[in-house]
């Protein structure tokens, strides 16, 4: 029995395959988006700023969500590309912390993505100017039904200001609720992605 089946997951050698067990047990017992993520960005001025985003796709390259770059967050990355997520499973009294080096993904993946949303979400990406002071909710309702005429017939093209981003992770920490708040933590780290992973179980 392994560390991934015996609930003693401190004992796991690298983070990508623990991390694939906990997000199925979050899949089949957290009510609501298990695939929410809180994602922490800074930009030129160091001051950080946080916010729930949707992680789209995972794999030992990283964690890759999807936003328009002219938002905050876009904008800060811009500046800063690096981010820190959080993964809070409330029901499994869990949490997954990470943090690394942010890229864009390819052209052709934010082309793919955008493809699969559903419609009226490819047009709210074009009526949308995220994060930018809205003057009321009848101009936004008045630019949805705009390009929604515009693109009324056949394919709706992906903004070019919309894209997907990658969090390849240089750290990445598990957290398990534990009685008497004596939780069990343990850290994953490496000095650059691709490399080698350390590990340490940390005091609660």
């Amino acid at each position: 029995m392994n560390a991934l089946t015996s609930g003693d997951f401190v004992d796991a050698e690298e983070p990508f395959a623990l991390f694939g067990k906990w997000f199925q047990d979050a899949k089949a017992k957290e009510l609501n988006d298990p695939e929410a993520m809180a994602i922490a960005t800074a930009g030129a001025d160091g001051m950080p700023d946080a916010r729930m985003v949707l992680m789209k796709e995972w794999s030992p390259e990283g964690f890759v969500f999807y936003t328009n770059a002219e938002s905050d967050k876009g904008r800060q990355l811009a500046e800063n590309p690096k981010a820190a997520a959080l993964f809070h499973w409330k029901s499994l009294r869990r949490q997954v912390r990470l943090r690394g080096p942010v890229e864009q993904v390819s052209e052709a993946e934010s082309d793919a993505y955008y493809q699969s949303r559903a419609r009226d979400s490819r047009i709210g990406a074009w009526a949308s100017q995220q994060s930018r002071p809205l003057e009321s909710r009848f101009a936004l309702e008045k630019s949805v039904a705009t390009y929604a005429a515009k693109y009324a017939i056949g394919d709706i093209p992906r903004p070019p200001y919309w894209r997907g981003f990658r969090i390849a992770p240089i750290a990445m920490e598990f957290w398990q609720d534990k009685p008497f708040r004596l939780h069990d933590r343990v850290r994953f780290v490496r000095d650059a992605p691709g490399q080698d992973w350390r590990k340490d179980r940390l005091y609660p």
